[in-house]
């Protein structure tokens, strides 16, 4: 930005070369893209996640229940790390529960779930299960779909931004690079002659 300001100032000076002012209209063009095309992509890519989240929401909220499931075993397995202590106390045993539920179609289903909390055989806790009685994870809110969509608004607007700046990063190097090249022509043409001129020699 200060490249563009003093470019500006200096816009009517000779010795301001035309590569200058390239470099500092593409550097222009790549703020005004940061700020404008950068929210735009992210707004979009927020929607769009958001509307394919919701319609997982809907689908999982459909097809996933919650039931009751009853203990039948319970084997006792100490934490992963026995020797650590938390702040609010020792790890908690993970308990290996055979537990048996009630299907949507009312057949009866059997699996293995891990809680942190103690039970005993005859216990209850509730499961969330598919269409199919099959155990299965909670179904996703709205307000985690929303969650969601929004880092993935700005990781898309985050992304926008990188490109273009990593874009004109390269470009002016690119520039600086035939500037240089161009340099060394002309030094290697007139650098034999350098402080000749007007030599009677």
């Amino acid at each position: 930005m200060h490249t563009i300001i003093g470019l500006w100032r200096w816009r009517g000076n000779p010795l301001c070369r035309r590569t200058d002012r390239r470099e500092a209209w593409l550097s222009l063009w790549a703020a005004v893209l940061m700020a404008v095309g950068a929210p735009l992509v992210g707004w979009w890519a927020e929607e769009t996640a958001r509307d394919a989240l919701l319609r997982t929401v809907h689908e999982q909220q459909r097809s996933r229940q919650r039931t009751w499931a009853t203990v039948q075993h319970v084997t006792v397995h100490p934490p992963l790390d026995s020797e650590a202590d938390t702040a609010a106390g020792r790890q908690q045993n993970r308990n290996r529960v055979t537990a048996r539920w009630p299907g949507p179609d009312g057949a009866p289903h059997t699996g293995t779930v891990l809680l942190r909390r103690p039970v005993r055989p005859g216990d209850r806790f509730p499961v969330w299960t598919d269409a199919g009685g099959r155990l299965t994870s909670r179904p996703m809110s709205a307000r985690g779909a929303a969650s969601h969509s929004l880092l993935a608004g700005l990781a898309a607007g985050a992304f926008t931004i990188a490109v273009l700046e990593t874009g004109r990063r390269v470009t002016v190097r690119m520039a600086m690079r035939r500037r240089y090249a161009r340099w060394d022509e002309e030094w290697g043409r007139i650098g034999p002659d350098w402080g000749r001129t007007g030599s009677s020699s």
